[in-house]
C-alpha cells in the first residue's frame, strides 16, 4: 500500500466526518469543505493504486514479482493442459 493511499483513506474519512457534522449542525459551509476533502481523498487514493500498479508491473518484467513466477507457472500447466484437451 502505497503512502498516497493511506493518506487518501485519511482525508476520505475526516471529510465524510466533516460533511455529516455540517448536516447535523445546518453548516453549508462545513458540508462543502467535508465535500472537498472526500474528493481529495479519493484521489489521493486512486494516484496511491496507480502507483502501486507501475511498480508492481515493473516488478513483474523484473522477475522481482512473486507473483510472475506463479503465474507463469499457471499458465504453463494451462497451456499443457489445453494442448491435451483437458481445459
Amino acid at each position: 500500500m502505497d503512502k498516497d493511499q493511506v493518506k487518501g483513506k485519511i482525508d476520505d474519512a475526516a471529510g465524510r466526518v466533516k460533511r455529516q457534522v455540517g448536516e447535523w449542525t445546518d453548516d453549508s459551509k462545513l458540508q462543502a469543505e467535508g465535500a472537498a476533502q472526500q474528493v481529495k481523498g479519493k484521489v489521493e487514493n486512486a494516484w496511491g493504486k496507480t502507483k502501486d500498479a507501475v511498480r508492481d508491473a515493473g516488478d513483474k518484467v523484473q522477475g522481482k514479482h512473486p507473483e510472475s513466477e506463479n503465474e507463469a507457472e499457471g499458465q504453463g500447466k494451462q497451456d499443457d493442459q489445453r494442448r491435451k484437451g483437458v481445459a
